[in-house]
């Protein structure tokens, strides 16, 4: 059986993070290894005195327990990162577990809707894009995308500029680029990715929602990590996250008051498994 590490926080409440990619990548067929970084009673987003438990000094032994052990795995993807310091462990654990048949995925989850998430600088930013030149796929959102380019953001963009930022992504050292949030107008909304290596360009769309659900970009970074891990191509791991995560959008509108915190990913879930086997 293939199997993933994934390593970022857990919230006890609040669909996001280690609580999407577990069961995400798990139903798509592939054993799941998760190192958290940090455990919350709730996420962050909306919900106040949430209780936080910060396991950083945690990270290095458990990947050291694993290292004695054998462990290997086909990809390793990191999300939330909450500090300086995790990127430099979550570094470290690259160089402890990469190998030529392996592969990295780096979601730079670190801001949205034009703003750095609360308590990230340039710093945090910097860093980063020191992880994404270790990936040989990086994730990014469009607010995320232009802080590590160092350009103004805009939610709706042109075919051309997308192609430009992807190639401009590249520069940080990660071959494969996916922007997620690519909009050229008021109707569709999806994701393009650029492969360097053949100079080839993919985008998938589905229809625009004038709405905020959260944990979307972790349910698409958990798709594509599944389905490239799987030996899916570029272009279907593209459509399988796009339209799984469109498909846990729609199922969320109608509960949208009462999943203000999270999507309704799990009514969902025959349909990746389906996507997964027929794709």
């Amino acid at each position: 059986m293939k199997r993933v590490m994934t390593i970022q926080d857990i919230s006890c409440i609040g669909k996001c993070s280690l609580t999407v990619a577990l069961p995400v990548i798990s139903a798509m067929g592939v054993e799941t290894a998760v190192i958290p970084t940090a455990v919350l009673s709730t996420h962050t987003g909306g919900f106040k005195d949430y209780t936080f438990r910060d396991l950083t000094s945690d990270i290095p032994a458990i990947a050291e327990h694993w290292n004695t052990l054998g462990m290997r795995f086909d990809g390793m993807y990191t999300g939330y990162l909450g500090s300086i310091e995790q990127i430099k462990i979550v570094s470290d654990i690259f160089d402890m577990f990469s190998t030529k048949d392996n592969f990295i995925v780096v979601d730079p989850a670190m801001a949205d809707s034009g703003r750095l998430y609360v308590g990230f600088t340039d710093a945090f930013v910097a860093e980063m894009k020191k992880l994404c030149a270790k990936a040989d796929y990086i994730i990014p959102n469009m607010t995320e995308a232009c802080f590590m380019l160092g350009q103004e953001y805009s939610p709706c963009q042109t075919e051309g500029s997308v192609k430009e930022m992807l190639k401009r992504l590249t520069e940080l050292g990660c071959p494969t680029p996916v922007l997620t949030g690519v909009r050229f107008d008021d109707k569709s909304h999806g994701a393009a990715l650029y492969d360097s290596v053949h100079e080839h360009f993919y985008f998938s769309f589905r229809e625009h929602v004038e709405r905020t659900v959260h944990g979307t970009g972790d349910i698409f970074a958990s798709v594509f990590t599944g389905a490239v891990t799987l030996g899916k191509s570029l272009e279907q791991a593209l459509n399988i996250s796009v339209n799984y995560t469109a498909d846990c959008i729609q199922a969320t509108l109608p509960y949208a008051d009462e999943y203000w915190y999270g999507t309704c990913f799990e009514s969902c879930l025959g349909k990746l498994i389906d996507y997964t086997r027929n794709t």
